[in-house]
């Protein structure tokens, strides 16, 4: 199709967009739509300028649904007819707007900004999507933006953030533990803020960035943790079993303290508390209970769960919810195997009188819970 025959049609359009019917002036716009996307390759700038202002007039006439059509249509079309790309990214509905939101290269960052500056959280959302965001997009966005475009934003590989953007991220940390662990699990993220990230966050969170991060990003997050300042305000381990402590003994004063809470106290992190109630139930010292926690192969832990005599959903409970690494499905079938031969007098027994090893050295770890399984 050539220039001149371009220019014929932009001038019939403009009569027709007149005297036709809505339904007529879609169909006109689906097909200038697709006559455009068959020939863009080819199109020099004169025609690509035709086909642009065709679209943009009939865009202005037609219903929202075909101008999300032709959102979706245009969103990753190269080269880009700019005019009629810009005027469905500033379209106050998102359903129109968001696909070229979302995808279309030819918006700049004034227009992103601008656009987040004027429009709602869906816009927000949409622009939160995209594959490539600078830092000053992504500051105008924190601005203004709810919790959904700040998770986006947060979990987006391909947003970028100054530092007053990831000051944002971090203050919305404090609510949400979804956006706190996107941006622990940033490769991106300074030091500094992983830091302040991990000292602001919940045990909780902090456990699940190491049970679930990648090894190179669980390696980040140990050294922010050992590099995180303890605060005045801070209370010791000391101070937390003394009161964790307290409480299973009122929970077990009451017949309280069975597999329900310990599995409770597992499932939500709750450390001092696991450690207290295995103390209680076990007979065992903090000494010898705590350490057991990190322990990475868990034989320690299933000695002490069968001396406290709970079930084995309770003890798998305790297995998976700690700071180390989950063990395997392998070693989880022979954690039940050993845990099924166990006696309770010959766990009890050993976690009193011939503790397992401190975590580090896994063989002999391994080979007191086979001498305790062996014990009658």
């Amino acid at each position: 199709m050539t220039g001149t025959a371009l220019a014929d049609l932009s001038s019939e359009i403009d009569v027709s967009i007149r005297d036709c019917s809505p339904a007529r002036r879609a169909r006109m716009l689906a097909q200038i739509a697709a006559c455009f996307l068959s020939h863009s390759d080819r199109l020099s700038l004169e025609q690509l300028g035709v086909f642009d202002d065709v679209m943009l007039r009939l865009a202005s006439r037609v219903d929202l649904g075909a101008l999300s059509e032709l959102s979706t249509v245009l969103a990753d079309v190269i080269p880009v007819p700019h005019k009629t790309i810009r005027r469905l990214a500033y379209h106050e509905n998102p359903a129109v707007a968001g696909p070229v939101l979302m995808r279309s290269t030819a918006l700049s960052d004034a227009d992103l900004i601008e656009i987040t500056n004027n429009r709602g959280q869906q816009h927000l959302i949409a622009i939160s999507k995209r594959a490539q965001l600078g830092e000053a997009v992504t500051e105008a966005i924190l601005r203004h933006a709810g919790k959904d475009a700040k998770r986006l934003l947060a979990k987006n590989p391909g947003a970028r953030f100054n530092g007053q953007g990831y000051a944002c991220l971090l203050a919305a940390t404090e609510r949400d533990e979804v956006i706190a662990e996107s941006l622990g699990l940033r490769p991106d993220v300074p030091a500094d803020a992983l830091q302040s990230l991990l000292a602001r966050t919940t045990e909780a969170v902090r456990a699940r960035l190491l049970k679930g991060s990648p090894p190179a990003a669980r390696e980040r997050v140990r050294a922010a943790l050992d590099a995180v300042p303890i605060s005045a305000g801070a209370k010791t381990p000391a101070q937390n079993h003394a009161e964790a402590h307290a409480a299973v003994v009122a929970l077990n004063k009451t017949g309280k303290l069975n597999d329900s809470t310990v599995n409770r106290f597992a499932i939500r992190r709750e450390y001092p508390n696991v450690i207290a109630a295995l103390v209680l139930l076990s007979g065992a010292t903090i000494d010898i209970i705590a350490p057991l926690m990190d322990e990475e192969s868990g034989g320690g832990l299933i000695i002490a769960c069968r001396a406290s005599r709970l079930n084995w959903q309770t003890t798998l409970a305790v297995l998976n919810n700690r700071r180390v690494a989950p063990l395997s499905k392998e070693q989880l079938d022979q954690a039940r195997e050993v845990f099924e031969m166990l006696l309770v007098s010959s766990a009890q027994y050993t976690i009193r009188f011939e503790p397992p090893s401190l975590p580090g050295d896994k063989s002999a770890s391994n080979g007191q819970v086979a001498a305790a399984a062996g014990r009658r």
